[in-house]
């Protein structure tokens, strides 16, 4: 019977002292963050992460850079030219996932710049929705709409 030997190569250690593995696992959530949150430890591996990875570096400037236009705009039109700059920063980097988010974008155009006149959201419309569609599930479906839209009324009014 033969045998063979499996021999494992261990990831090198980085400077931060992350391997690979773990630099990418780690730096999952600094991705999800501003540059201005991160902490010290989570600025030396974006470093080191954005010279292996210069794409999750591209990648994570177009995130931030619409976070930024809804973050730091108020006026509608100053938006709307922002964010066609963001689109085509979108285009000229071939990201086939941005590009899924800026034809959304570009679909709902004028109701996404709707936000910047008074900055709200049908974030509470969504909610609301949600927990009547919870409420029916309860009941499993409705069979005596105005009882269901008394309850309704007494339960979130």
């Amino acid at each position: 019977m033969k045998q063979t030997h499996t021999t494992f190569v261990l990831d090198p250690l980085l400077s931060n002292g992350d391997t690979h593995r773990q630099l990418l696992a780690r730096s999952r959530y600094l991705l999800f963050k501003s540059k201005s949150k991160w902490t010290p430890r989570q600025i030396e591996r974006a470093e080191i992460l954005f010279k292996l990875y210069p794409t999750i570096e591209k990648a994570y400037n177009l995130a931030q850079g619409l976070s930024y236009i809804f973050e730091n705009n108020t006026d509608k039109n100053v938006a709307r030219l922002k964010l066609a700059h963001w689109y085509n920063k979108v285009e000229v980097s071939e990201f086939k996932s941005f590009n899924t988010i800026a034809r959304s974008i570009q679909i709902h155009y004028d109701s996404i710049l709707n936000y910047f006149n008074n900055r709200s959201t049908n974030a509470s419309a969504e909610s609301f929705n949600a927990k009547i569609k919870e409420f029916r599930a309860q009941f499993r479906g409705v069979r005596d709409v105005k009882f269901f839209l008394y309850r309704l009324t007494k339960l979130y009014a």
